[in-house]
């Protein structure tokens, strides 16, 4: 059973990002294997059943509800795929219901939280430079993490106040630059990026000490050394600086349009579980200051 063809359409058809596609891969992979013991080698000989026992299969080995739901999703569109490639005549996924996740609230920090991580960041060396860049255009434009390691130099523009990214899907979107960040990048710019380059020519912005782009392993390493610096001891991963910039600017009164089309959301419902996160706060706030609470 072949997967190729699909991956290859995934991302030069679709034009999904690399994590996605290596996402699709891996999940087909093992999704493959459990076929194979069932003694399915064909797509077109695929059943209901096969991948009703796959998913329970996962769900006896612990697996959340949330990866069941993506499993399904990901054989979803393999078999979709396969018949409309005419490699088979039916979708086997077609009637299986997704399971129903609960949609957790996003961990996110306070803003005095933020102002720590942010000033234990800072310092003189390169490194120190880089690293407080980073976090503070990170928490200014709410980008994911990938987006952040794969910026170019040209892509961030200091003098207008907006940076320039590529997002899920390959889709270009506009954020606005605040004028502390844009400072944090400059500086960095000037005086830190050459000096890790080590001669390397390219225009990834964010480089490590080898002169080579930053991964985001990379990135998740400077995050965790901010952190504990800053004595935040509360779970901390690139996506909550994210989570942070969303529920701060819907805290203080921004439009939840505005917030969707900064953060590249395509539905607006992924948007509105930052206004519960408001909501949850504004009830904190009352329990804690109203006499009859």
């Amino acid at each position: 059973m072949d997967i190729m063809d699909f991956l290859h359409y995934c991302q030069v058809e679709k034009g999904l990002s690399q994590n996605t596609v290596q996402s699709y891969q891996r999940d087909l992979k093992h999704y493959i294997v459990s076929l194979e013991k069932a003694g399915v080698s064909k797509t077109a000989d695929v059943e209901r059943r096969h991948i009703l026992d796959y998913l329970h299969a996962k769900k006896e080995e612990g697996r959340t509800t949330a990866t069941l739901s993506r499993y399904l999703s990901t054989i979803r569109a393999y078999h979709q795929f396969a018949l409309r490639d005419g490699k088979t005549t039916k979708d086997p996924s077609e009637l299986i219901e997704t399971p129903k996740k609960s949609r957790k609230l996003p961990s996110v920090l306070t803003s005095q939280e933020v102002d720590r991580l942010l000033e234990a960041s800072k310092g003189t060396t390169a490194f120190s430079r880089r690293n407080h860049a980073m976090l503070e255009l990170m928490y200014a434009t709410g980008l994911r993490v990938t987006e952040l390691c794969e910026l170019k130099s040209g892509d961030v523009h200091l003098e207008m106040g907006f940076v320039q990214c590529l997002g899920k899907g390959n889709k270009e979107r506009i954020v606005p630059l605040g004028k502390v960040a844009a400072e944090a990048v400059e500086t960095y710019a000037g005086n830190g990026r050459f000096e890790l380059m080590k001669q390397k020519r390219h225009d990834t912005l964010f480089v490590n000490h080898h002169g080579n782009p930053l991964s985001r392993q990379g990135f998740w390493k400077i995050l965790k050394g901010a952190a504990e610096k800053a004595g935040i001891e509360k779970p901390l991963t690139p996506h909550t600086l994210r989570h942070s910039f969303a529920t701060h600017l819907l805290e203080n009164g921004a439009d939840l349009r505005a917030v969707q089309e900064m953060l590249g959301h395509t539905d607006i419902s992924t948007t509105q579980i930052y206004t519960h996160v408001s909501t949850h706060k504004l009830k904190d706030v009352y329990l804690h200051y109203h006499p009859r609470a």
